[in-house]
């Protein structure tokens, strides 16, 4: 598996994995995550370190999952850690472009109903990443 790392970006760069592929930028007061390909056992721990990584310097972080292929409930776990730390922190994690058909472990788990979760980033910025009950 490779692992090729990319200083180039506006926050962290870019990480490539043979499965993965996660990129940042900061838009609106959030970093922007990028996730791509699959968030599985293999990526997972990757996945991880790269979100602790950006949430060292935002406390305000929107994922974007619309290129995501794959996820299972491992790196729905790390997720739920990092939204919990966040909004424990007064930060905030939001969820953005998630496709049921990719990332259905959202909906059986209930998660989508619980976790910040948008149709894509504009709406996540526009709404300042807080959603309404």
């Amino acid at each position: 598996m490779s692992n090729i790392i990319t200083c180039a970006g506006p926050i962290r760069g870019s990480v490539r994995l043979d499965d993965l592929r996660l990129s940042s930028k900061s838009q609106g007061g959030f970093a922007i995550v990028a996730v791509g390909g699959e968030l599985d056992v293999v990526t997972s721990r990757q996945f991880d370190e790269y979100l602790t990584q950006v949430r060292g310097d935002h406390n305000r972080v929107i994922l974007d999952l619309s290129a995501v292929d794959f996820m299972d409930t491992g790196s729905l776990a790390v997720i739920v850690g990092h939204w919990k730390q966040l909004t424990a922190a007064g930060g905030t994690l939001v969820l953005a472009g998630a496709r049921y058909r990719y990332t259905k472990t959202l909906w059986i788990t209930g998660l989508a109903d619980r976790l910040p979760l948008y149709d894509s980033v504009a709406d996540a910025l526009a709404a300042g990443g807080v959603k309404s009950a």
